[in-house]
This record gives structure tokens, C-alpha cells and sequence, in this order.
């Protein structure tokens, strides 16, 4: 029973927060629903698993992002969702070094986050990951099955898009 009431406490505390990261990590809000609670059954199920020394959040936060890596990977199933590391290089044109966490401070917090929902799984992926649930890289590599280096290509595509997107959107509001 006090297990019970212990993760119940935890669910209304965490639950916006995970839904919030499946929604980035899915680009879906009726997806995000059903990974959210996926999520937490799955951690009720392992509740005993749960070393209580360490953050309930890193601990929930790992299974949704596996679990919304696996769904990704299944919807992708077809292609290799990330692509090839070699490949994501060529296509890479600039080095521009500014970061994400930059532009999550401005004021526009909506013109963000439409340009990260723009992003393909592929790059929306990590970036989230990185930037939102605050993984180093080799989590994020580990995760994704892929190299530290293949993860900062990635990254840098996913920052370019996203910028070239809000000054998109900054010059259509200028016109």
C-alpha cells in the first residue's frame, strides 16, 4: 500500500515532465499520451528496481526516452533512422558553433519549439535528448547506437535547421 501511495506522489509530480519529453521526442501529443503512460506502467512494474540514493527523474526519464527511441525505430523500421555518419558529413556545409541552449533562453520559447517539431526523428531526436533531458553525448550515443562524433553531426545539422527556420520565420514577420 505505502508503494502505492509513494508512486502515486511521484506520477502527479513527474507526469507532465514526461509526457513533455515524449512529445518532443514523438512530435506528438497523441503519441506522447500513450508513451507517458507506457512509461510510468513500465516503472511501476520495476518500481523495487528503483534505487531510492538517486534521482526518481534520471531513472523515469530513461525508460521514456527508451521507449520512445523503440517506437521511433519501429515507425522507422525500413530505414536506418539515423542515417550514416560519413553521409550526415558531407552534407554538413558550416561548423556554426552557436548552441540550442542559446536560443531555448530567448523570448519566442513558441517559434522554438515549432522549428524543433519542423525537424525529422532523426535530428529531432538528439536534440532533445541533449539539450532538454541534459544527456552527454555518449548517453545519447549509447542510446541511439551510434558514435559520439556521428551525435555531434547531427546536432549541428539539427541546430543549423532550426535556426534557418526561426530566421525564416523572423523574416516573414518582418515583411
Amino acid at each position: 500500500m505505502a508503494r502505492n501511495r509513494a508512486f502515486e506522489v511521484l506520477y502527479r509530480e513527474f507526469y507532465a515532465r514526461v509526457f513533455g519529453l515524449c512529445r518532443r521526442l514523438l512530435n506528438s501529443p497523441e503519441l506522447a499520451e500513450d508513451a507517458a503512460q507506457e512509461t510510468f506502467m513500465r516503472a511501476y512494474k520495476n518500481f523495487e528496481k528503483f534505487d531510492a540514493e538517486q534521482p526518481f527523474w534520471q531513472w523515469i526519464a530513461t525508460i521514456a526516452n527508451n521507449h520512445c527511441i523503440d517506437k521511433l525505430r519501429t515507425r522507422h523500421r525500413t530505414e536506418q533512422l539515423f542515417g550514416d555518419e560519413s553521409e550526415e558529413l558531407e552534407k554538413l556545409t558550416s561548423t556554426d558553433s552557436s548552441q540550442v541552449h542559446r536560443l531555448i533562453a530567448t523570448e519566442d520559447i513558441t517559434a522554438l519549439n515549432t522549428a524543433i517539431a519542423k525537424l525529422s526523428d532523426k535530428y529531432r531526436v538528439p536534440l532533445v535528448l541533449v539539450y532538454y533531458n541534459q544527456l552527454s553525448y555518449q548517453e545519447v550515443a549509447k542510446q541511439l547506437g551510434i558514435s559520439v562524433s556521428h551525435i555531434g553531426v547531427l546536432l549541428l545539422r539539427a541546430k543549423k535547421q532550426v535556426r534557418a527556420t526561426l530566421e525564416s520565420a523572423d523574416m516573414e514577420h518582418s515583411s
